[in-house]
């Protein structure tokens, strides 16, 4: 059922999210033109078009990475939080698979985001010459890199997408505890949602904050630091993403675990 609730998060985000990846495509092309040409012309509308291209590639770029994070939000608060959430209580999925669904569809579109908006500008700069060279300079960073570290640059890129990945996840689920507390009180649910993320914000920073002044007064940060010097260059770097992990999986499970509550427990459709 995970499988079919994804299918169906996907269609009904990528009837908003694709049209806006193709105009950012088009404006980042309206904008290529403009650096090649448009711009400092004797004709001083051609002059003004180009400076309404090149901004409306940069509103683009912006629409594209806010509506990213407001149809995630807007999917979860919609689907599970208004009346769509009676229907969605009653279908034989669990809560968990619902919330995962959501989380997995927001990150890939997150994921898809981000090369789109690089890919826009590497439209948007295009030059025959000037690609061919950033790409041959790439290819030979890559190259050093496995030549140098073997496996290990591959494991690295691995573990770093997988941070990315945690991370965006993490993003999703504290969203959508703070919506899934503020949607069990009886009034003024969205003024509620925004104060229990604002809250959450606090108390992270806060525990943060005590983890530290802890570590430093128990010593435990040199002790961290005295470990880390045992292991070799590379070993040190795969430790450190993986501790970078494992704190950002235990970051997201807490919100997993309110946002899972909350919506068994507490969840006022009224």
């Amino acid at each position: 059922m995970l499988i079919k609730l994804m299918k169906h998060e996907f269609r009904a985000t990528g009837r908003i999210m694709l049209p806006l990846y193709l105009v950012l495509l088009v404006t980042a092309v309206g904008a290529n033109a403009t650096t090649r040409g448009l711009l400092s012309t004797q004709y001083r509308i051609l002059d003004m078009l180009g400076v309404l291209l090149v901004a409306a590639f940069g509103i683009a770029i912006i629409s594209v990475c806010v509506m990213s994070i407001v149809v995630m939000v807007e999917r979860f608060y919609k689907n599970l939080l208004q009346n769509e959430g009676y229907l969605m209580m009653t279908l034989p999925v669990s809560v968990h698979q619902q919330v995962w669904a959501k989380a997995i569809v927001s990150t890939v579109w997150f994921a898809a985001t981000v090369l789109m908006v690089i890919l826009a500008c590497l439209v948007m700069a295009y030059d025959v010459g000037l690609v061919s060279e950033m790409f041959r300079a790439i290819g030979e960073v890559v190259n050093q890199l496995t030549a140098y570290y073997a496996l290990n640059g591959m494991a690295l890129f691995l573990e770093l997408l997988a941070l990315c990945f945690v991370g965006c996840a993490a993003m999703c689920l504290q969203f959508y505890a703070a919506l899934a507390v503020g949607h069990s009180r009886p009034n003024h649910k969205m003024a509620w949602s925004v104060g229990a993320f604002f809250l959450f914000q606090f108390l992270m920073q806060m525990l943060t904050s005590a983890l530290i002044i802890f570590a430093d007064f128990t010593g435990l940060d040199v002790l961290l630091s005295n470990s880390m010097m045992h292991f070799q260059d590379m070993a040190a770097m795969h430790a450190a993403m993986l501790l970078m992990i494992l704190l950002v999986v235990l970051y997201g499970a807490v919100f997993y675990v309110i946002t899972v509550y909350f919506l068994k427990n507490k969840l006022n459709l009224e």
